[in-house]
C-alpha cells in the first residue's frame, strides 16, 4: 500500500467512525410497557425498529391492570402499549400520559383453545355447554382486558353460573395460555395473536370467538409523562403507524382501525 493510499484509509475510516460516533450520540433508549397479548409480535418489531432509528428499546411485560398500577405509583416507562383503551386514556385524563398522543395500534381477538386437537370441534359453544372439561382457564377479568372479554363472551351465552366453579384464573394472558398448554385447564380463552406466533407452532383445537359477543379490544398506545423529552419514545410510536409495522402486527391476527 502507497502512502497516498493510507492517508485515504486513514481518512476513510476516520470519517465512518465520526459518523458511527455521532449516530451513537444522537441515538436513545424507551422504556415500554408491553400488555402480555402483544409481547411476541413486540419482539418481532423491535429490530426492525432498532435498525431503522438507531434508539434501543428495553420493555416490561404484564397484564394492562398490573401495568397501570405500576405506571400510577411511578414506574420508569416511557410509552404504554395497553390491551384496552381505557387505561390509556385515563392517564391521560389525569396527566400521566401526553395529551393528543394516544391511538388504536391493534384490535384484539379471543379464542377458546385447547392443547387436545379432539377438544373443540366446530362450534365452540358446544363444547361450553357439554362441559366436557375439568378446568377452563381465562385471564383475571379485573385486570386484563382479554380476561373481561373472555367473561362478557360466558355471560352474553348465559354460561357464567354454570360455569364459575371449574374457572382457572391466570394473572394475565401469558400465564393463562400456559395453564392451557401444560393441560392444567382443558381448555380456555386466550388471545388469538398467541396461536398465530410463528416461533410457536402451536397445536390443538380451537374456535375464534365471534366478535358480538364481547366488547371490541381495542389496544391502545400512549407517550407516558416520563417519555414526553425522549425522542426514541416519539420515534416508536410513530414507527407503530408504519406499514412495516402494521403488516406484522396483522400476521399475529390482529385486526387494524
Amino acid at each position: 500500500m502507497t502512502v497516498s493510499m493510507l492517508k485515504r484509509w486513514l481518512l476513510g475510516s476516520a470519517f465512518a467512525f465520526l459518523i458511527g460516533a455521532a449516530s451513537s450520540a444522537f441515538a436513545g433508549e424507551v422504556t415500554v410497557a408491553v400488555a402480555s397479548n402483544f409481547l411476541s409480535p413486540f419482539k418481532q418489531l423491535i429490530p426492525v425498529f432498532q435498525k431503522q432509528s438507531g434508539h434501543r428499546v428495553r420493555t416490561v411485560s404484564g397484564s394492562t391492570g398490573k401495568l397501570y398500577a405500576q405506571i400510577t405509583h411511578g414506574a420508569p416507562f416511557d410509552v404504554l402499549l395497553a390491551a384496552d383503551s381505557e387505561r390509556p386514556r385515563i392517564l391521560e385524563q389525569s396527566g400521566q400520559a401526553v395529551p393528543a398522543t394516544r391511538f388504536t395500534y391493534a384490535r384484539g381477538k379471543i379464542v377458546l383453545w385447547s392443547a387436545d386437537p379432539g377438544r373443540i370441534i366446530g362450534d365452540g359453544t358446544s363444547t361450553l355447554h357439554r362441559r366436557n372439561f375439568k378446568h377452563l382457564a381465562l385471564a383475571n377479568p379485573k385486570t386484563a382486558p382479554y380476561g373481561k372479554a373472555a367473561y362478557t363472551t360466558l355471560n352474553r351465552l348465559n354460561l357464567w353460573e354454570s360455569i364459575a366453579p371449574v374457572l382457572v384464573q391466570g394473572e394475565n394472558i401469558s400465564q393463562t395460555f400456559q395453564f392451557i398448554a401444560t393441560g392444567n385447564a382443558e381448555v380456555g380463552f386466550v388471545a388469538l395473536s398467541q396461536l398465530m406466533d410463528p416461533g410457536m407452532k402451536i397445536q390443538g383445537s380451537r374456535w375464534i370467538v365471534p366478535e358480538h359477543l364481547y366488547d371490541a379490544i381495542d389496544q391502545d398506545a400512549v407517550l407516558l409523562k416520563r417519555g414526553q423529552s425522549r425522542p426514541a419514545a416519539r420515534a416508536l410510536l410513530q414507527f407503530l403507524k408504519s406499514e412495516p409495522a402494521r403488516n406484522i402486527i396483522q400476521s399475529y391476527g390482529y385486526g387494524l382501525k
